[in-house]
């Protein structure tokens, strides 16, 4: 049997203010045509669906019309539910869909799965919702669920009782934040804050394959335990991530082979550094006046308007920070602090430059200046 493992569509999800929705039709036409290509047998979606758990018209039209068209490209289909997707509404569709088509969301089916036969056998897919334990642990009276970890080990053991009857091969999927993955700040928002919902591997020991879901990187827990990220990039932290999908493959005794799908990148994330000059006219980063574009620049001073002067060149540029090289470490006083300090005049100048420079302040001859300046002002008068 082919399965093909992707997850963490967000549709819906904006991009620096622009929309990404023709950027992933685009991008899931290419899924498609890649599982009519490699005759995949089942798609598994492992959560995060959507971006958003109230998506607007055009996310749901987007989903339909792609999972209609996973299907008349020959795959079963298995979709479960992530943090960001509201249970009820990705899983009140479902009863819509054509047959073939899974939508996995309530709770109460974690230990029955849906069942595929191939040439060798039963294979029984075990989609796991996210399940927030303060909201599902009245589901199983007399269990501690605390935790991410103990719910989705309770889930686990359900399964695992389920499968010990039904017997043949079986694929877990699951959304969750799993031990020993490396997150990209700023981009997979953890589902709560601090340790209490990292889940440890062993939890999933078991089954011939897990497709997780939530982190937005391909990754390799091992080699039955995986993530396959996002399809898009969200983040500029995301740039340098591969996008596309696990390929697995099962014969008549397990896990046979995992393969990765490389999907395309429609238009590439990079970060540009310099100053804001270079950045308008250094002929370097020519290559990129039609990519999406986060640009620091390091002049020591703001400059002005820089976000539109570089849309000008860039015109993808979706963020400007000034980043000055050599930067003054922050004494940690704010700009009242430091003019309440000023003992006079040209201390006070001094704060303000330090306040609009990043903690630098006036440069000597700047200080020599300035001392200049108010002595002929204090001379002028006291001769008035």
């Amino acid at each position: 049997m082919r399965i093909l493992h992707t997850s963490d569509w967000h549709i819906g999800r904006s991009f620096h203010g622009h929309s990404t929705l023709d950027a992933l039709r685009g991008v899931l036409d290419v899924l498609v045509e890649q599982v009519s290509e490699h005759r995949i047998d089942v798609v598994v979606l492992a959560g995060d669906v959507f971006d958003s758990a109230a998506p607007a018209a055009a996310c749901y039209s987007l989903l339909s019309d792609t999972l209609v068209k996973l299907s008349d490209a020959g795959a079963r289909v298995i979709v479960t539910s992530g943090n960001h997707d509201s249970a009820a509404r990705l899983g009140f569709q479902s009863a819509l869909l054509r047959p073939g088509i899974s939508v996995v969301t309530d709770p109460a089916s974690v230990g029955a799965p849906v069942t595929i036969d191939d040439a060798d056998g039963p294979v029984h897919f075990y989609a796991i919702p996210y399940l927030e334990p303060a909201i599902v642990r009245h589901r199983w009276e007399g269990v501690e669920l605390r935790s991410q970890a103990q719910t989705l080990g309770h889930v686990m053991g359900i399964v695992r009782d389920d499968l010990a009857e039904r017997g043949g091969r079986s694929v877990v999927v699951s959304h969750c934040f799993t031990a020993g993955v490396e997150a990209t700040p700023g981009v997979e928002r953890e589902i709560r804050q601090g340790g209490l919902d990292v889940v440890p591997v062993s939890v999933f020991d078991g089954p011939d394959y897990v497709a997780l879901g939530h982190i937005h990187g391909r990754q390799t827990l091992t080699d039955r335990v995986r993530y396959a990220g996002a399809p898009l990039h969200y983040s500029f932290g995301e740039g340098d991530k591969p996008r596309g999908s696990w390929l697995v493959d099962l014969d008549a005794a397990g896990l046979a082979s995992v393969e990765w799908l490389a999907l395309p990148v429609p238009r590439p994330l990079v970060t540009l550094r310099g100053t804001l000059d270079e950045l308008l006219g250094d002929p370097r980063f020519a290559e990129h006046e039609q990519s999406w574009v986060c640009a620091q620049y390091t002049d020591p001073t703001p400059q002005l308007d820089p976000m539109r002067r570089l849309q000008h060149r860039f015109t993808h540029c979706a963020t400007v920070m000034h980043a000055p090289i050599g930067a003054v470490a922050d004494d940690g006083r704010d700009y009242a602090g430091r003019v309440r300090a000023a003992r006079d005049d040209v201390e006070l100048v001094d704060a303000f430059l330090a306040h609009v420079r990043a903690g630098e302040g006036a440069s000597a001859d700047e200080v020599t200046l300035m001392r200049e300046v108010v002595d002929a002002r204090t001379l002028t008068e006291a001769t008035a």
